[in-house]
């Protein structure tokens, strides 16, 4: 494994350098949607156009110069959309286990605190991020290898820089704990929304897939595929009726992948599809 990767996060076509250890990513749309569960802390700088990231208890939205960090099994839905002509790119610099490991070990720093964090962490505009990511664009350019010794000093002043300009951080970095067993129902509760497979559900509470599907079942008596499919529904139908929203707006937010597949299961669900209830809340407001 790479002890840094870089990626231009843009949408729908990939180009990549196979002699450096930098992927390089380039948009050919205006409107990506992309559900991410980091299983590495991520520092992400947005060039261009805006991200917005969508968490169980709050939304952020990013644009040009802002940088944020997705602590690791956090999750979030993120819509990258082009702004000022511009689509969305971005940097991301992945933090593994592994480096930060040694990272901490070296310094001799403390490892035991734990992180009660549970949402990315905006960072503030600061000259030394600004000097840190100005000095990986050049990498897109390279046609050999980056050098190992090159990518430990490079990872080594990201997790630097971060140390300094955030209270704190260390209670998140220098966490390598797993998660453990949890409330099921708190849990599900806020992150019902988030397209994830089963088993990552069950590994984010504490839990193998079986011991998942056992509790689930004994607390909702059904399985976790039908209950959150009827979760989101109910969702989508409260922001379509109470919020006025449209259905191409709220589909991807509550979980489906696309919109005949939302109005589909919306229809059989509630008997109209979504843009009969819009339709109807919009005449009983006139």
């Amino acid at each position: 494994m790479n002890l840094i990767s870089f990626y231009l996060y843009i949408m729908a076509v990939r180009q990549i350098n196979n002699y450096a250890e930098i992927v390089f990513t380039c948009s050919g749309s205006t409107h990506h949607n992309t559900e991410m569960i980091a299983e590495e802390h991520c520092v992400v700088r947005v060039l261009s156009g805006e991200l917005k990231v969508i968490q169980s208890n709050k939304t952020y939205v990013f644009g040009l110069g802002d940088t944020l960090l997705f602590p690791r099994n956090q999750l979030s839905t993120l819509i990258k959309s082009e702004k000022d002509g511009l689509p969305y790119r971005a940097i991301i610099v992945k933090l593994t286990q592994d480096v930060l490991r040694a990272f901490y070990e070296q310094k001799k720093l403390q490892t035991t605190l734990v992180s009660k964090t549970d949402s990315i962490i905006p960072l503030p505009q600061n000259p030394l991020l600004d000097s840190f990511f100005a000095s990986m664009l050049p990498y897109f350019d390279l046609n050999y290898k980056l050098p190992q010794e090159l990518s430990q000093l490079k990872i080594q002043e990201a997790i630097t820089v971060l140390r300094s300009l955030t209270k704190d951080i260390d209670t998140v970095l220098s966490d390598f704990s797993e998660p453990h067993k949890i409330n099921l129902v708190e849990f599900m509760e806020r992150n019902y929304m988030f397209n994830m497979p089963i088993e990552k559900f069950g590994y984010l509470t504490g839990r193998s897939l079986t011991t998942f599907k056992r509790d689930f079942k004994k607390v909702y008596n059904t399985t976790p595929q039908k209950w959150i499919t009827q979760k989101r529904l109910e969702l989508a139908r409260y922001q379509i009726t109470k919020k006025n929203r449209k259905p191409i707006d709220v589909y991807y937010e509550v979980g489906f992948e696309n919109l005949s597949h939302f109005s589909y299961a919306f229809k059989k669900q509630f008997g109209k599809n979504p843009t009969e209830f819009l339709n109807k809340t919009s005449n009983t407001a006139n």
